[in-house]
């Protein structure tokens, strides 16, 4: 027999959900995949009923009502469940029956069905950003190499032309050379060393929510949600600033032609959230942060959204499309990614950044 210590890590190593519901149908356990599946933590889901986890459970309590009638397994597929923050899952399940003492108790076993989907997803979008790189370094290589030499030949012109006047177009000819130059080392993203310190993400984004409430003059809301409990993690702080600070401004500058239906006004929410055993790309990270910005503005065409962390892909005729491929590399040289969600009226960016311990 096992030792019960054993038993639990067992299961908290488990990809799938697990949730072990008393015979009041409150969950006396939940491991870590069933916390990150249904957005909670757990202490807040042991000892809360199922109808607290799942807004949308009348096919679940009627599963476990079955269930422990019966004393048979009982499964459900393609169920849908609607947690409190909104999301929803379409998910198969199955509960099974456990007899402790003189007590029923139910295990249920959750497979979300759209895990392949995001893993497929996650993929595709880090495939996509690593040829993004291999594109732009080549181009800035060919782009930068002729730009030295028409800028040195410039200021050759310059110091041999003897008449005022044409000094003019010579110097038009070197702050053009140089313009480019610039865009293209911002096409190339930061461009100082990673730097690793000891990192708060609830510093960061309330450095973020200090500069846009003075940018934005008070006219957009701002709210914060966070979960104090995530811990600091090995970061570059003033980097991802910039990173937040880039897809903050972005949603800022959506507000300058929209304005949201209803009384609210513009609003930008800030929220966190630990994700356990999460897997990102091919690596599974024993603890992530997942970070939402979310505004209510006109939401990203779909045009543009398979494509917005692409360089030079913007859907403001102003704009310059490098802010969020920036933001990208960042949270790429934190091991994370940055995925987006949008529809008229929400606008939700993801990022999930590992939570890398302090060395």
């Amino acid at each position: 027999m096992l030792p019960i210590v054993f038993q639990t890590r067992l299961l908290e190593n488990l990809t799938t959900s697990v949730l072990v519901i008393d015979p009041q149908q409150r969950i006396a356990f939940s491991n870590s995949s069933a916390e990150v599946l249904l957005e909670t933590s757990e202490q807040r889901a042991n000892g809360a009923t199922i109808k607290d986890l799942l807004i949308e459970g009348s096919s679940t309590l009627t599963g476990l009502e079955e269930c422990l009638r019966t004393g048979q397994t009982y499964t459900q597929r393609e169920a849908e469940f609607l947690l409190p923050s909104g999301s929803r899952l379409l998910v198969d399940y199955t509960v099974s029956p456990v007899h402790i003492a003189s007590d029923v108790y139910v295990i249920m076993e959750i497979q979300p069905r759209d895990r392949l989907l995001r893993i497929s997803r996650e993929e595709e979008l880090l495939s996509k950003q690593e040829t993004s790189r291999i594109l732009i370094r080549g181009l800035a290589h060919e782009i930068k190499n002729p730009l030295g030499g028409i800028r040195g030949a410039a200021q050759l012109l310059d110091k041999e032309l003897k008449e005022e006047g044409l000094h003019d177009y010579t110097r038009i000819i070197i702050d053009e050379a140089d313009r480019l130059r610039n865009l293209v080392d911002r096409m190339l993203g930061p461009n100082r060393s990673f730097k690793q310190e000891p990192t708060n993400i609830h510093e960061v984004l309330e450095r973020v929510y200090s500069l846009i409430e003075v940018e934005s003059a008070g006219k957009i809301k701002l709210i914060r949600d966070y979960d104090p409990s995530i811990p600091e993690f090995a970061g570059d702080k003033e980097q991802l600033i910039q990173a937040f600070l880039n897809i903050c401004r972005n949603a800022m500058q959506a507000f300058e032609d929209y304005t949201p239906p209803g009384s609210g006004g513009p609003q930008i929410l800030l929220r966190t959230r630990p994700l356990r055993q999460f897997t990102i790309g091919h690596m599974r990270h024993r603890l992530v942060v997942r970070v939402d910005v979310i505004d209510n503005g006109p939401g990203i065409p779909s045009e543009f959204l398979n494509n917005i962390f692409y360089p030079m892909v913007s859907g403001r005729a102003q704009g310059t499309g490098l802010g969020l491929s920036i933001t990208q590399s960042i949270i790429g040289q934190h091991k994370g990614l940055v995925e987006c969600e949008s529809q008229p009226g929400s606008t939700n960016f993801i990022i999930f950044i590992p939570l890398e311990p302090l060395s």
